[in-house]
């Protein structure tokens, strides 16, 4: 008789320690995800600061990139126009400067170049449009990277 109600308060105090050992293991879990919830918002967080910052500064530089070639283009423009009104009063003067006349020709033909240079620059703005989506793309990937780490 000793031996089984020596068992049965084995048995009793087995079961609770599994009890306790069971609780204990679900408020570890409870605790586990209350912090992996916290790390997920604040890397979130992050990561939609950082495209937001990301998205200004491509703005801002896309608006300086246009304001920019817009002076370029009036300046261009104006250069085009002076040579232009230069050639007409010297040959309209037919003062004999033939030479100087072709110089000023020359210099119209240089204003075709300067053309050329906006084309090369536009083409230029058009690579670096595509730069910055890939890097868009590139950052979207890696959010995604961090997100199936944190599983």
């Amino acid at each position: 008789r000793l031996r089984a109600r020596e068992r049965e308060r084995m048995g009793r105090s087995r079961r609770r320690v599994l009890i306790a050992l069971a609780l204990v293991m679900l408020l570890g879990l409870a605790v586990y995800f209350r912090l992996w919830t916290i790390d997920y918002r604040i890397s979130s967080d992050e990561a939609e600061l950082i495209r937001r910052q990301f998205d200004l500064a491509n703005r801002e530089a896309m608006d300086e990139s246009a304001e920019w070639r817009l002076k370029y283009d009036e300046e261009v423009e104006k250069a085009t126009k002076c040579v232009k009104e230069l050639i007409e009063v010297l040959v309209e003067a037919n003062t004999g400067l033939s030479s100087k006349v072709k110089a000023f020709q020359k210099k119209s033909e240089d204003a075709g170049s300067i053309t050329k240079k906006l084309d090369m620059l536009r083409k230029e703005n058009i690579g670096l449009l595509e730069q910055v989506e890939s890097l868009k793309e590139e950052l979207e990937a890696e959010k995604l990277k961090c997100s199936m780490q944190r599983t």
